[in-house]
Order: C-alpha cells, then structure tokens, then sequence
C-alpha cells in the first residue's frame, strides 16, 4: 500500500517541490500550510509521516511554533513518525524537538536523496516496531509451554529457568526434533530482556554471499540490488535475545564475522563505516558434533567458546519416555483446536504404542503423527491403526505400505537424523540440491529449529 506523507510548510512553493519529489518516489502527499490546517487534515486523511517545518507566522528562528505541534499531536496520541525541517538549523533546536517526539531532523534546502533516505528508514523502523509490539502480544498471550514431567526434563527446564535471568551465552545441543527453538523461546520469556525482540536466524538458510548483510544489515547501494537501506538481526535484537540455529553450519570463512561481535560487540552495515555496538542476548542451538568440527577443522575453537558459555543438552525423546504421553495429548488438544474437531481421545493400545515406539525423528515426528491421526480419524477414538508408528523398515527387511510422500517424509525425517540435522547434509545423502530439500522441508512442514 501507498505510504502517506503530510507536508506542513506554509511555503507554497517548498510545498510543491516536496509533492513533485515524494510522487516520484510513489509516496501520496497531502499538503497543510499551518499547524492548525495540519490538524484538521488528520482527522480527515491517514497519515503515516509528517514533515513539519518549525517556523510560521510567529518568527523564522525560535522554532516554538513546531513544539507547540509536536506537543498537540502527543496530547491528541497521533503516533506516525515526524521528520522536522527548517532553515535554521541549531543544536538546540533539533535536541528539544526530538524530545517532544520527532524522530529527525532535516535542514532546508534539503537534498532529495538524504530526504528519501529519511523517510525510507523511519519507515522501515515503524515496521520493525510494529513486528515487535505484534510478537510482545503474542508472547503475552500465548506463553511458550515446556512439557516435561520426567525427571530428565525437569532438571533442564529447572537449570533453563535459574540461567535465564542472565545475560550469559546459552548453546542448546540435542537430536533434530528434540525442542531447540522450544527451549530458546522458553529462556527468553523467562529472561529480563522478555519485553524486548526476540529474532532468529536459522543460519543454515543463509547464503554464503547475503551473510553480512543479513546479521548487520545493508546501507543503499551497498551491493547490486541494495535499493534501500536494510536492518541487520543484530540491530533488530537490539536490547533484548537473538537465537542462532544451526549456527554449527557456518562456513569457516563466515566464522571470523560472527566471532568479532561476540567479542567486542561492535559492527558495521554492509557499505557503511559507522560502528554499532550490539546488545543482544545470544542463545545458540545446533546438532553438531563441535570437538569433531574443530578436530576437523570445520569450527573455529574460539568461536565455540565464546558461544557455549553454557551447554543445555535436551534428551531424546526414547530417553524420556515419561514425556511421551503427555507431550501427545498436548499434541492432540492442540490438533483439535486447529482442525475444529472436539471429542477426540487415544484408546490404550493406541497410548501403549506410542509408549513403545522409539520416536527417530522426536517430538517433531510425535507432532505429526498426532496431527495426520486428528485429520484421518472418523470416530473419536484414535486407534493404533490410526498412527502409524511402526519404523520404516521392519527387522525382516519388509517396508510397510504408506503412501510415496508419507515414505518421502520418513526418509527426510531419517536423514536429518543420520546427518544431527544438518539439512544440507541430509539433503546430499538423499540426492537433493539445497533448494530441492528445503522445498520438501516446506511441503512436509518439517521445522529444522525443533
């Protein structure tokens, strides 16, 4: 959607040269020449930014009559974004507006790249600041459960809890499909910086070439096809969690980057030099064997010690077999709930089996199989028939008749396993590309970060 720009100048001219630029970019603009037209308008038109000229009829120097808008849009909660302007520039000025709530500053005659460039980045951050409000929300209302009641996982959840109200790096270790991304949810929530970003990255996704531009983000004109300045993960988190997944896939020439801010918590966009200090909380996950990485030469030492601080390893499911039953009927109410069906129960035979099965691909595997027998199901009773848990390949060597996705879905899910859940690596041992084995990721809803 168009983005709307309010000019308030009572400069006719300013006022066209204004339109003729923002129409050029694809902006619509209304314009008002005092703050009281301004004012009137707004009730009438939505605006999603301001550009206020500090001076009218009262004199061109004191600026007053600019505090004395911003001031009534903060009385009248207008809560767009406002880049303040005038032609007598002065520190003080510009310090007192910005208190008041605009959130720039521009000198007239302005140059129109550095005008663009403005609005571009108040835009951008309005959105960033609407995504962290919409996921505080969520937060607050749907709460991160960890189920756990064997002993294995209270333990965790206890030490999870006790760790959280730290600020100390945190790697969470354990099989593809255990609750990574769970667990780091889970620590942020219960952490001091829960009213802040949470962000993640699911490192294993990232090109090799979009590396630094994704974690520290881009200025205009950077690289080909940087049109806009762009916000990097470590500025989104700024202040509060950022959650690197997979970070065990990160090529070694990428590792130093990575290092550098963790250490000194500085960095700079991609074509800018103005260094950033980052305050973040990192919590890392991944399946990789480090002390093979680094005996390898695959993992850099030191980078491995700056983000193991402390090392959470979740249990497998087989090793927690109290947590099974449990996690299913969660699963089940959860399922219900998403498809409409009410009423819907496991028989014994149906929990005995789900108890004894060995669960290769975890509580991603349990998850699915729970949702395929809510969907399937014509009764209420869900029976063993009705979950197909048997392992993919028998002892005698005979393969269960399933359909060709559910097989593709059992190998996919073995071959994360097989690979400790290094995608690409699964993909190479079933003969697919990169892009063929996230695809199937894709259709089968198979989320990496559990």
């Amino acid at each position: 959607m168009k983005k709307t720009i309010m000019v308030v100048d009572d400069q006719s001219d300013l006022r066209l040269s204004a339109r003729f630029i923002l129409e050029n970019y694809g902006f619509t603009v209304i314009e008002a020449d005092s703050p009281q037209q301004a004012l009137d308008k707004i009730v009438e038109h939505q605006v999603d930014l301001m550009l206020l000229d500090m001076n009218f009829q009262y004199d061109t120097t004191s600026g007053q009559e600019g505090m004395d808008m911003l001031k009534s849009l903060k009385e009248k909660n207008h809560h767009f974004p406002v880049i303040v302007m005038t032609a007598w520039s002065t520190v003080e000025i510009a310090v007192e507006a910005i208190k008041l709530g605009a959130k720039d500053f521009i000198e007239k005659p302005w140059k129109n790249q550095r005008l663009i460039r403005l609005i571009e980045q108040q835009f951008q951050l309005d959105s960033v600041q609407l995504e962290n409000k919409r996921l505080k929300a969520q937060r607050s209302t749907n709460e991160v459960i960890m189920l756990g009641e064997s002993s294995a996982m209270q333990l965790l959840l206890a030490q999870a809890q006790k760790l959280a109200v730290t600020d100390t790096a945190i790697l969470i270790t354990g099989e593809n499909g255990t609750g990574k991304s769970l667990l780091a949810s889970y620590i942020h929530q219960k952490s001091q910086r829960n009213q802040e970003s949470y962000v993640t990255v699911n490192m294993g996704a990232i090109p090799e070439t979009l590396f630094e531009s994704e974690l520290f983000g881009h200025t205009k004109g950077a690289f080909t096809d940087a049109k806009n300045d762009r916000m990097g993960r470590f500025e989104a988190a700024q202040s509060g969690s950022l959650f690197l997944d997979e970070i065990g896939t990160i090529p070694m020439s990428l590792q130093p980057k990575l290092l550098r801010v963790l250490e000194s918590g500085e960095f700079e966009a991609v074509g800018s030099s103005k260094t950033q200090q980052a305050d973040v909380r990192l919590i890392a996950a991944s399946n990789t064997d480090f002390q093979q990485a680094i005996a390898n030469g695959e993992f850099r030492q030191d980078l491995y010690y700056r983000i193991n601080t402390i090392v959470l390893d979740i249990p497998p499911l087989r090793k927690r077999k109290d947590d099974i039953l449990p996690l299913a009927e969660h699963f089940l109410v959860e399922k219900s709930h998403k498809y409409h069906k009410s009423g819907l129960y496991l028989s014994e035979q149906a929990k005995k089996a789900l108890y004894q099965y060995d669960w290769p691909g975890n509580i991603r595997e349990l998850s699915h199989v729970i949702e395929r027998a809510v969907l399937l199901n014509d009764s209420a009773e869900i029976q063993v028939s009705g979950l197909n848990v048997q392992p993919a390949i028998q002892a005698s060597g005979e393969i269960p008749f399933m359909t060709v996705d559910e097989a593709e879905e059992q190998l996919i899910i073995q071959a994360l396993q097989k690979s400790g859940g290094r995608v690409i690596e699964a993909g190479a041992l079933l003969g697919l590309g990169k892009n063929a084995i996230y695809r199937r990721l894709e259709k089968y809803q198979i989320n990496p970060k559990l």
